[in-house]
């Protein structure tokens, strides 16, 4: 089919230009973008998702003027957006800069247009010389992504590069051009191979396994693959990969190595019997996996709550909070805990998850700088994504570096900033330095949002999070919170003045279009603030606990990292290693997390332990015991 895009180079410019935006903006390949396409009827673009484009497509080409809200297709947006230059020409108004030369070249339009599509970024915000982590929040997940899709781009097959190591997109085009002609090779190589299967010969040889391995084994047997060689696996069979990493997960199961999803047969408490599926037994275990840090999901007075309230309304609602989901229970769940947190004003969500993707993209807009730390939840992540904000990373708990963006940040003067932190890191179990991210939001006009889910219950003298840890109620504009750890019941919610929520309740699509929670969990979570408050002696025994097996764990030499919550991270590194030492533990009878990519990164595996109220001193040393002796048989600890 002839394309009908005119040949003229300010035409053509102007296409690829609009084509691009879209992209960015929708994660359509660009060869799916033809100039009869339609927005709605062919590529589902909405009136919503229109206007970002429109307003993207305007800041792109530096247009004076607001763009028509009339265009159908490509070509009519292409069309308008002509006549706005010519406009613009006209009425002498400065036009956009001259295209970087460097974008001639096929590597670096391959890597640039790539990470427009994975970051949502348009051309002119992706400077080559930018930090992919500090400036464009590029961080290693999507940066194995831009890699796989700047691979397929320049056309060369095989598995993609780790160009992991490449801070900047001019450091990974480079790379990337210097690593092509091996990947050719490979290609090439692969095709001699192929002839050879069919009678053509060659010298080439298979490339040798044990007997019986899995296809990623080497000579030991040992599969080296992760789960990071499955997620940009491209195939026509959208499936492809799921067959791929099936037969890679059987193999981590039948070496007892992967033990995720393993059902419940009872409470969980310090001890759970769980059926072990690899084995058809139940199993008692010790339990260190379990976020019930003050023992609140059995307690007596919440279960009755829960059963008297579903009695009373049912087992759920079926409906959103808008349309038939709000009960009395709801209301006076958000007032309990705006009160226990010491804010104005409250709003639950269905899920600790959606009340981050719901309040970072109602808040945060494409114009707008997210800035995080490098070791947030993957919700935070998935929020930043939605919003299609402007995500700068900082060096993990790294105040110098966090100011280094808010300054470079506050001289681009474009929109509104929200700095965003985990409380208490959940696979690192260190706190935020609150104190200073305060100061620095303050100093440069940002806002500030911090994620409580493992700090509520756990930090400050009546458990109600980081704030009251560090002496700074009121000080922080949000705290979000899950209500599926210590609060032992499931859902999300976010405090902070009464504008803000109201603005929450009614441009949060996960809380306007989502069912709520039942008014029995309602009813149960009230009944949990109950306990916190009347007995404050839970929170007393976490931290006994806490600092018993702490002080046991860095005595016998175990790397903790810096943890200060109930959160204790017994860092490994490796990733055999860690699943080896998890498997040991597991056959002595204790469980807890093996923690591997993409819970981490590669290269930072380790086992979480967490600790409860519920844990016994008895409880305590066996843990210990047991955590020293899987080690020393997996050779994580010297033995004696």
């Amino acid at each position: 089919m002839t394309n009908p895009v005119s040949t003229h180079p300010d035409t053509a410019r102007v296409h690829d230009g609009v084509v691009e935006v879209i992209a960015a903006r929708t994660l359509y390949d660009v060869g799916h973008l033809r100039p009869e396409s339609h927005f709605e009827a062919d590529l589902g673009i909405d009136s919503v998702i229109m206007e970002s484009v429109l307003l993207s497509v305007r800041e792109h080409f530096a247009l004076s003027a607001e763009l028509p809200a009339g265009p159908a297709t490509i070509g009519e947006l292409v069309d308008a957006v002509r006549a706005a230059l010519a406009a613009d020409a006209g009425s002498g108004a400065p036009a956009p800069d001259a295209t970087d030369a460097e974008a001639a070249d096929p590597v670096t339009e391959a890597v640039v247009a790539a990470a427009m599509r994975q970051t949502q970024y348009q051309r002119h915000q992706l400077a080559l010389d930018a930090d992919l982590e500090g400036e464009l929040g590029v961080d290693s997940v999507v940066l194995t992504s831009v890699v796989a899709e700047a691979t397929e781009r320049l056309g060369l097959t095989g598995p993609a590069p780790d160009l992991a190591g490449a801070t900047t997109l001019r450091a990974l085009a480079d790379a990337l051009r210097a690593c092509a002609p091996a990947v050719r090779n490979t290609a090439t190589a692969t095709a001699t191979g192929t002839e050879a299967a069919d009678g053509a010969g060659t010298d080439t040889p298979e490339p040798r396994r044990a007997p019986g391995s899995a296809p990623g084994a080497g000579p030991d047997g040992w599969d080296h693959r992760s789960m990071k060689d499955f997620t940009e696996q491209r195939d026509p069979d959208l499936f492809a990969k799921t067959r791929s990493f099936a037969g890679y997960l059987r193999s981590r199961e039948k070496d007892r190595l992967y033990w995720y999803g393993m059902p419940l047969h009872s409470k969980c408490g310090n001890r759970a019997v769980i059926f072990d599926e690899l084995e058809g037994r139940k199993r008692e275990f010790l339990m260190f996996a379990s976020n019930n840090y003050l023992g609140l999901a059995n307690h007596p007075g919440v279960i009755e709550a829960v059963v008297d309230a579903t009695r009373t309304y049912g087992a759920t609602h079926t409906g959103s909070r808008f349309i038939g989901g709000t009960n009395m229970l709801h209301k006076e769940l958000e007032r309990r805990l705006a009160a226990f947190k010491q804010r104005p004003a409250c709003i639950v969500y269905p899920g600790g998850y959606s009340a981050n993707l719901g309040a970072i993209s109602a808040l945060v807009k494409s114009y707008d700088t997210l800035v995080v730390d490098r070791l947030n939840h993957m919700s935070i992540v998935d929020g930043a994504r939605l919003s299609g904000a402007v995500r700068k990373i900082y060096r993990h708990n790294d105040m110098a570096d966090l100011e280094r963006i808010l300054s470079r940040s506050a001289e681009e003067g474009t929109g509104g900033r929200l700095i965003v932190a985990d409380g208490v890191f959940s696979m690192h179990g260190d706190v935020c330095d609150l104190p200073e991210i305060v100061r620095l939001a303050k100093e440069y006009d940002a806002r500030v949002m911090i994620d409580d889910a493992h700090s509520t219950g756990v930090l400050g003298v009546r458990g109600s999070g980081t704030a009251e840890h560090f002496g700074l109620k009121g000080e922080v504009d949000l705290e979000l919170g899950t209500m599926s750890k210590t609060l032992a019941g499931m859902g999300g919610f976010v405090v902070g003045e009464e504008e803000v929520v109201e603005y929450l309740r009614y441009y949060s699509n996960s809380y306007v279009f989502a069912a709520n929670i039942p008014a029995g969990v309602a009813a149960g979570l009230i009944a949990a603030i109950d306990v916190i408050e009347a007995e404050p002696e839970r929170l007393k025994r976490l931290w006994t606990n806490i600092g018993t097996l702490r002080g046991r764990l860095l005595e016998a030499g175990f790397d903790l990292e810096h943890s200060e919550s109930a959160i204790l991270p017994i860092v490994i590194g490796d990733e055999r290693r860690a699943m080896e030492m998890g498997r040991a533990v597991r056959a002595r009878g204790l469980f807890c997390q093996t923690v591997v990519y993409p819970g981490v990164p590669l290269g930072d595996a380790r086992l979480r332990v967490s600790v409860t109220c519920e844990h016994t001193p008895q409880d305590l040393d066996l843990a210990a015991e047991i955590f020293v002796d899987a080690a020393r048989e997996t050779g994580v600890l010297p033995t004696p």
